[in-house]
């Protein structure tokens, strides 16, 4: 028994944000019915790099049934009806006051469900001067001062997921579950409003309130860090890079003492705290990226774990593919079996078991002569 098992899931997405939320929710257990119009989740065509499959889709729908409706249909309107008398949760992704317009906005859907839970994901949310902008993740991204503070000296960058769609995705799946464990103490359901930039100007609050009370905005630097030094990647006599961070005062002691060979320079009045480090950051680099370019990466490696310098690999996406830590599941597709890096949690004494993704459409028979019979007296679940 997983732990969602006999929660009923009833999802009217598309693209990222709403269906790692929902796919979140299948992974422990839910019965996830994904709603899909009739020519399918566009992120089944983002690519087709998966065996001819969709990355995306591959990574965001295991576990789910999938039905193809048409909304502005009668029929289908009411099929849907018959499925929220079943449910527990909703979660919509349409534009801000599309789904009200199908009679589908959470007010609504209260009244006659009361122990629904209904989670609205949208760009700006529901109400604002931006409510009906168009919002896909790298426009947050610029909007949400993200890039800002992401790149380089020489520019911004793109951050190279689709961070501001994941950061909605987990934030709606954390609201539901609340939500969920908050119905058993008091028999209610509830409306749930996320949005993209709401979400990742939560993320940002760290460079909001340097640059709101210190007036002091981070910039981009690249692979160091804005206000820790030296914290990034130093380049190996190999031409392999390392990353290092030193966190506190007795670190960079170490670091002078048992990696860069010179206990003096922990003294140096330049570089005697992290403030100074970062304000004589220049200074510093010269000090320290020599002493990096002498030695080989791993020979370098042995050097920071014997004075308990933490550091990190520079790998590229080949690295991954074969990287030691790996933990990694198989997922059933229609292109066969695929094998992808493991969700991040692991719950002791628990095997997980992961659900194929659906093709499009693949349960629409079952799902239309399951609803199509259901009577509607579940109004109250």
């Amino acid at each position: 028994m997983q732990d969602l098992d006999g929660i009923t899931v009833v999802a009217l997405e598309q693209a990222v944000a709403a269906p790692y939320a929902s796919g979140r929710l299948a992974d422990a257990g839910a019965r996830v019915i994904k709603i899909e119009r009739p020519e399918g989740d566009f992120a089944r065509g983002y690519d087709s790099l998966v065996n001819g499959e969709s990355a995306y889709f591959v990574w965001l729908n295991r576990g789910k049934e999938s039905i193809r409706l048409d909304l502005k249909t009668p029929e289908d309107q009411a099929l849907v009806g018959a499925m929220l008398e079943q449910a527990d949760v909703f979660i919509q992704n349409l534009a801000p006051g599309a789904a009200a317009r199908l009679g589908l906005g959470a007010a609504a859907l209260l009244a006659r469900h009361p122990r629904l839970i209904c989670c609205s994901i949208s760009g700006y949310g529901e109400t604002g001067p931006y409510r009906d902008q168009k919002a896909y993740d790298l426009l947050i991204q610029a909007e949400s001062g993200l890039c800002a503070i992401n790149g380089t000296e020489d520019g911004a960058a793109r951050v190279g997921v689709s961070v501001c769609d994941i950061a909605a995705g987990m934030t709606a799946f954390q609201a539901i579950l609340q939500a969920l464990f908050a119905r058993e103490r008091t028999g209610c359901g509830r409306a749930i409003e996320v949005s993209l930039f709401h979400a990742m100007a939560d993320w940002m609050n760290v460079p909001y309130l340097q640059t709101r009370y210190g007036g002091k905005p981070p910039g981009r630097v690249g692979l160091k860090h804005p206000t820790i030094a030296p914290y990034g990647a130093y380049t190996c006599a190999d031409g392999k890079a390392v990353l290092i961070s030193i966190q506190n005062e007795r670190e960079w002691v170490r670091l002078c003492s048992e990696v860069l060979g010179d206990a003096e320079l922990a003294r140096d009045p330049r570089f005697a705290t992290n403030s100074l480090r970062v304000a004589n950051r220049p200074a510093l680099e010269q000090v320290v990226a020599p002493a990096f370019a002498a030695l080989g990466r791993e020979e370098m490696i042995e050097r920071l774990t014997r004075a308990r310098i933490a550091f990190g690999r520079l790998s590229d996406l080949y690295d991954l593919l074969s990287h030691p830590q790996n933990r990694l599941i198989t997922v059933q597709t229609d292109a066969g079996e695929i094998e992808m890096l493991a969700p991040g949690a692991v719950v002791a004494g628990q095997a997980q078991q992961f659900r194929p993704v659906p093709a499009l459409g693949a349960q629409d028979a079952a799902l239309r002569a399951e609803f199509a019979r259901k009577p509607a007296t579940h109004a109250q679940r």
